[in-house]
């Protein structure tokens, strides 16, 4: 192993003598320099992997010798050691940024913690997160053996999110493909749970949060007419994507709350968000208002009156309040918006359906530079990420925060990467969606999906006599066998959603105070 070389810059640098010791017999290679030129003619002539430098030098001073050092190497770490303890020194030090700040006298083992915190952390953390998810790889797979019930499984969906999170840095690919073949079983344990429990998921009062339940027991008790509420809906969010935009949410608002709830099935838009709006189920909505449901044959947009539908279920709440609609589909509505979001300062209730992340999902099924942006989990969430710091909506939760309002971020269902085929035949007025049919004369693979011949058994309307629904499991996809290994290879490594998966029906609700 290469010894790790470090340049020592102070004009005392005889009294560190036993420092340098120290670290030399720790394998470090230490070459000391009195004063700030010398160094930074060493600069030119030896590779260096981080310096220490005394702030307080004659000649050119500490600070003058760090701007010299990011000029001609802006990514070489720099530790500053100083006898001062003042602010602005400080303030000017982390600025130029520094790495870490030391105030004399030092001992060893503060260097030495230096070091390794600064150059050795990738691979001590790497250490320490494999170590600790192989201890929890057998707790989870004992969890999976028993679990059985819709809290005991958002409980694990959240333990698994947050060992993908943690493991995406590590230097082992070995634990993420571990960890993938953990997901997968547990997706499968999961589409045999919600085969068996759906219909009755439903019934009782500890049933859990579906989409048609959500605004009633997540955003009406948020409701006060002292402090108005932004209720922003990302669609198609997965819970893993929700948990990397976190921490940027959290720079201006502080977390009162965050859970899980179901998507209904099938989880796909025109379902589920259509369920929030309504607080009903897609049957109970055909029924009550024909006017404005869409079933999967009909033409038209699926989601043209979720206004209309919010209204209609605030006024079925008896909820005296005041409320704004508004849906951005492209960057420059999410401008407008962003620009004038101080008008809504005057309503108890803002709600936003963003549309981004969906379009980013369906685009890696069409377009190749995407498929190579978002080729896997890891790169899918970074592009989400590098979206929203860079989006409208940031801005304008930072507009919400500014007029003191509460913030609640949902999403309406999340997705999956599809991977691997099942055929499907039927007629041809089947629905189009890759993860979910409906229509009649159906036929497919019976361990591949969760038929339900009776749509009235799950609140769902029936499109015409003898007309089932059917669902894909895991990360399968619905192929027709007419041209089928160009269908294959279209649309395999795509995200969709529709169908059953732990990605898919386990998603976020997450209630905000401004700071």
């Amino acid at each position: 192993m290469r010894s790790i070389k470090i340049l020592w810059i102070d004009d005392e640098i005889e009294l560190l003598k036993p420092h340098i010791l120290f670290l030399e017999r720790k394998n470090y290679k230490v070459t000391p320099c009195t004063n700030g030129t010398d160094a930074i003619d060493l600069l030119d002539s030896e590779r260096f992997d981080i310096v220490f430098l005394d702030e307080n030098m004659p000649g050119i001073t500490g600070l003058e010798t760090l701007n010299e050092i990011k000029q001609k190497q802006a990514n070489l770490p720099v530790v500053m050691i100083t006898k001062s303890e003042e602010e602005s020194i400080m303030d000017q030090a982390i600025g130029s940024k520094i790495v870490d700040y030391l105030i004399k006298p030092v001992n060893p083992s503060q260097i030495l913690l230096s070091l390794k915190k600064n150059l050795e952390n990738s691979r001590l953390v790497s250490e320490k997160t494999t170590s600790n998810y192989q201890q929890e790889f057998r707790k989870i797979s004992m969890d999976l053996a028993m679990v059985n019930s819709y809290e005991d499984w958002i409980d694990l969906y959240k333990k698994l999110v947050h060992w993908e999170l943690e493991l995406e840095n590590i230097t082992d690919p070995g634990m993420l493909g571990i960890l993938e073949s953990q997901k997968q079983e547990a997706n499968s344990h999961f589409f045999k749970f919600i085969k068996k429990n759906y219909e009755n998921l439903f019934m009782g009062n500890d049933s859990p949060t579906f989409s048609h339940t959500l605004f009633k027991n997540y955003v009406v008790p948020e409701l006060s007419k002292e402090q108005g509420v932004s209720w922003i809906i990302i669609d198609n969010l997965r819970y893993d994507q929700y948990k990397i935009l976190e921490p940027f949410i959290n720079d201006h608002y502080e977390k009162e709350l965050e859970h899980a709830y179901f998507s209904i099935l099938p989880t796909a838009t025109q379902y589920a968000r259509n369920a929030i709006f309504s607080g009903l189920m897609p049957s109970e909505m055909e029924k009550r208002y024909p006017n404005f449901w869409k079933n999967d044959t009909d033409s038209g947009g699926m989601n043209m009156y979720e206004n209309d539908f919010l209204s209609a279920q605030i006024n079925r709440l008896g909820l005296n309040i005041k409320h704004e609609y508004y849906k951005i589909t492209n960057l420059k509505n999410g401008k407008e918006l962003a620009e004038n979001y101080n008008n809504t300062k005057q309503n108890d209730l803002t709600a936003i359906v963003y549309n981004f992340v969906d379009m980013l999902s369906h685009s890696k099924t069409e377009m190749e530079v995407i498929k190579e942006l978002a080729g896997d989990d890891k790169a899918y969430r970074s592009l989400t990420l590098s979206w929203f710091k860079n989006s409208p909506l940031l801005e304008i939760i930072q507009k919400a925060k500014k007029l003191g309002q509460k913030l609640i971020i949902t999403t309406d269902h999340g997705t999956i990467n599809c991977k691997h085929p099942t055929k499907v035949i039927g007629d041809k007025n089947i629905s189009s969606n890759l993860r979910y049919k409906t229509g009649r004369s159906l036929s497919y693979q019976e361990k591949d999906v969760y038929a339900v011949r009776n749509p009235k058994d799950i609140f769902l309307p029936t499109i015409a006599m003898n007309s089932a629904f059917i669902f894909a499991k895991e990360d399968l996809f619905f192929a027709y066998p007419n041209n089928y290994n160009h269908f294959v290879n279209y649309y395999k490594n795509s995200y969709q959603h529709g169908g059953i998966s732990l990605e898919e029906m386990i998603i976020p609700i997450a209630v905000y105070s401004p700071k």
